[in-house]
């Protein structure tokens, strides 16, 4: 019985002092000469593209006339305290368009040109500064 516990002691010992040195080890492959030369470690070259200013960034509304414009503002008013709303001929922007400001009534009406093929004209309440914000 003795044997018997002395032998399982002995494998448990040499387990013990052998396992942990076969888990240590750690292969790398990472000889040029034997495995080549890694491809693809570039990443692509990004070109900036120019920005086009003054521009509607998403989410900019633009409306067909400065009464529309008028009714747009007083339909987000109505919303939030749960009046009727009115139709107003407004879209939303869904990608950045450029554009040629025409002219100004105050902070939060501007008229303006879409740069686009059919270059139509609007009214939007977007803040568009003079100079284009500077970039990170």
């Amino acid at each position: 019985m003795w044997a018997a516990l002395g032998r399982i002691g002995l494998v448990t010992m040499i387990s013990a002092a052998t396992i942990p040195d076969a888990l240590a080890q750690r292969v790398i492959f990472d000889a040029p000469g034997i495995t080549g030369q890694k491809k693809g470690d570039q990443l692509p070259t990004v070109r900036a593209q120019p920005t086009v200013w003054p521009r509607l960034d998403p989410g900019a509304v633009l409306c067909r006339t400065e009464y529309d414009l008028d009714r747009h503002a007083s339909n987000m008013t109505a919303r939030v305290s749960g009046a009727g709303t009115s139709a107003a001929a407004c879209r939303i922007i869904g990608q950045p368009v450029g554009i040629q400001i025409l002219s100004r009534q105050g902070l939060g009406r501007t008229e303006v040109r879409l740069s686009s093929s059919d270059g139509a004209t609007g009214w939007t309440d977007a803040w568009l500064p003079d100079k284009a914000p500077t970039t990170r």
